[in-house]
């Protein structure tokens, strides 16, 4: 029989539902329950597309005598991290405490009042390689709880008062910290290879923003190579999927070759933003390609018809992690022909040997990448892979997500001048619109009709981002305006002392800890998208308010920054903004000027204003469409043409 789970709509929840294991979802009922019965809890919290996730499922979850001693002893609660970010990131913290690490699946033990006093991640079935194992873990624990519960609860309020305490100080951003920055990557950069530091590499495309604006503004070479170098391995390897296109999430070696194989939408949306700023620092077609590539890969296979994209594409084939994307040489000859199919082996690194556990991830890692002739066959072998075996997808629409997509979108658009992709990120807004957000409310997610819990700091600042994308795609004045309330919504509702912006809001359910994210691993943290969000306010309305707020934001990040700024990439993007502005360009249109043509008249790199109407300030010439030009902190004379001189960042 199904557990609660099945009416939930989280993948990740329903992937459990036939679990012989009592679970509930995150709700009040859970805790009354455990209350009453005098019963610890036990909180495991993933997502659909983790692979040690389905390993902990497969060898615990789905074993009757574990589920019968979690049924007997605990009451057993599934968090999906994607729909619930608050509670990840409370617990995560606590697993960090316990562990000095952290991961998926995260395990929580904790009392009724949410109050954690055991953590950690995956556990084998039984104690194995010096890991106890988690039928041994659950008897300790519920033994533990029996004889001496007093020292469990010490623990927990030890770690919660631990945890309650906020180590970030006043401080003021230094200009030295963005060199700083750029120093600290030329140490961690691997010169052989490409990326940072050693295995496991991932993409973490925030970084390279930073190395890549650092080097429009002060010309450094070396950041370029470091992002170039990397942009090229990452696209060689098998990180990237030559068949269908699209990223992987991570590098499990150090050349990019094995990809741990799952594909989120955050990573590829981030992705064709680091390859457009790629393509616009240098002119090199090959990364307008590889952009366009991924969005391709996005809209053709991540789309909800009804324009939202969907979270992830599942590692696991048949319960073997990397089946789907795997070949033989034989199998290439079977599909393409003899003399085709040896071609394309010799082009993409496929041989009798194999490159991973006997089978072959097809790569461009030896060779050149401007033949493409071979490329001609990839929907062939694309059809062939997709008959083959099958991909578990994580259809749920998370706003955060879809919102870094967008902005990726329209940022393509400019820089590649195809309407497509302007189209895609349209629609992903409509539906936002449509189905999560509701009087400048916006919601987590939406899957299977059903809409999450109320938005957090990462959707408000993601959709945001979002907005000003659209603005300077299209200059229509409603994205703008969308921009700005949301912005007032999160310094009322998501402000607090000591600067910085809480992870939920007043109108969320209320955890052990308030948490103030910084860091920016995988995704850029919500604080660090408002403080670009905000500099890029400041810049378009030239509004007092938005000025004193990027400027706070940004001390309350440098602060965090300066201890390691390679994990504040996306603060340091913002930074950079803050000292070194863009160049910003205000047109003032005449009544016959066909305003749906203007995005494409300013150079992708700029900041653009729209004005409705000439003003004083901003007359035209002429009687014509009208330029004003400020950049290196002056303005230039209007023109009615951006010349090529003009348009120079």
């Amino acid at each position: 029989m199904s557990n609660r789970l099945q009416y939930e709509t989280s993948p990740y929840l329903l992937q459990h539902k036939d679990n012989p294991v009592d679970w509930y979802p995150w709700c009040e009922e859970a805790f009354l329950k455990a209350k009453s019965e005098d019963k610890p809890i036990f909180l495991s919290i993933g997502y659909s597309a983790c692979h040690w996730c389905h390993v902990l499922a497969h060898e615990s979850f789905e074993d009757t005598e574990i589920a019968g001693l979690l049924n007997q002893y605990f009451i057993s609660i599934k968090v999906d991290k994607e729909e619930r970010p608050d509670i990840d990131s409370v617990y995560m913290s606590v697993c960090q405490a316990f562990t000095g690490s952290g991961g998926w699946p995260t395990s929580i033990f904790m009392t009724w009042e949410q109050k954690p006093f055991f953590a950690g991640t995956y556990f084998p079935r039984t104690t194995r390689g010096g890991r106890i194992g988690f039928r041994e873990l659950l008897i300790t624990i519920h033994e533990k709880w029996q004889q001496d519960r007093e020292a469990l609860l010490q623990q927990s309020e030890r770690i919660v008062e631990y945890l309650s305490k906020s180590d970030l100080a006043d401080g003021t951003a230094s200009r030295q910290l963005v060199h700083f920055a750029a120093e600290n990557y030329e140490h961690l950069y691997d010169s052989k290879y490409g990326g940072f530091g050693q295995a496991p590499k991932f993409p973490t495309p925030h970084n390279l923003l930073f190395l890549l604006g650092y080097y429009e503004r002060y010309k450094k070479a070396s950041c370029l190579n470091m992002a170039e170098h990397t942009l090229l391995q990452m696209y060689r390897g098998g990180l990237f999927d030559h068949i269908g296109f699209g990223f992987c999430r991570y590098s499990t070696d150090r050349i990019f070759l094995v990809p741990h194989f799952e594909k989120m939408l955050y990573d590829n949306g981030l992705l064709i933003l680091a390859y457009c700023k790629g393509y616009a620092a240098t002119k090199n077609s090959l990364y307008l390609e590889i952009a366009e590539k991924t969005a391709n890969y996005l809209i053709e296979e991540m789309a909800d018809p009804k324009g939202g994209f969907y979270s992830a594409q599942d590692a696991d084939s048949e319960g073997e992690e990397g089946k789907y994307y795997l070949f033989t040489p034989d199998e290439i000859l079977k599909v393409l022909g003899k003399e085709k199919g040896e071609a394309f082996n010799r082009h993409y690194g496929i041989s009798k040997k194999g490159n991973f556990e006997g089978k072959n991830i097809p790569n461009r890692l030896a060779g050149s990448l401007e033949d493409k002739t071979l490329e001609a066959f990839l929907p062939q072998l694309k059809s062939y892979r997709k008959k083959r075996y099958t991909l578990h997808l994580d259809d749920k629409i998370l706003t955060a997500w879809n919102s870094l997509v967008i902005g990726a979108l329209c940022e393509l658009y400019l820089v590649g001048k195809k309407e497509r992709y302007l189209q895609a990120a349209m629609k992903a807004d409509a539906f936002i619109q449509t189905y999560l957000l509701e009087k400048d409310s916006l919601f987590v997610s939406f899957c299977k009709g059903k809409r999450g819990v109320r938005g957090f700091l990462d959707d408000y600042a993601g959709y945001i981002f979002a907005q000003l994308a659209l603005y300077r795609a299209t200059l229509k004045q409603e994205y703008l305006n969308r921009a700005d309330r949301l912005c007032r919504k999160v310094m009322t509702d998501f402000s607090g002392s000591g600067g910085g912006f809480y992870l939920y809001s007043r109108e969320s359910e209320e955890l052990i800890l308030h948490p103030k994210e910084t860091y920016d691993g995988a995704i850029p943290s919500g604080n660090s998208l408002m403080a670009y969000n905000l500099v890029r306010m400041s810049m378009l309305t030239d509004d007092e308010k938005y000025q004193k707020a990027a400027e706070e934001q940004l001390n309350f990040l440098g602060t965090d920054a300066e201890r390691y700024p390679p994990g504040y990439g996306m603060f340091l993007t913002a930074f950079l903004e803050y000292l070194e502005p863009p160049m910003k360009v205000t047109i003032v249109p005449d009544e016959q000027e066909n305003r749906e043509n203007l995005p494409l008249t300013i150079p992708p790199y700029a900041v653009a204003v729209l004005l409705q109407h000439p003003t004083a300030e901003y007359p035209l010439k002429d009687g014509k469409t009208t330029y004003y030009v400020c950049r290196n902190h002056s303005c230039l004379p209007p023109v009615n043409t951006l010349t090529d001189e003009v348009r120079q960042p």
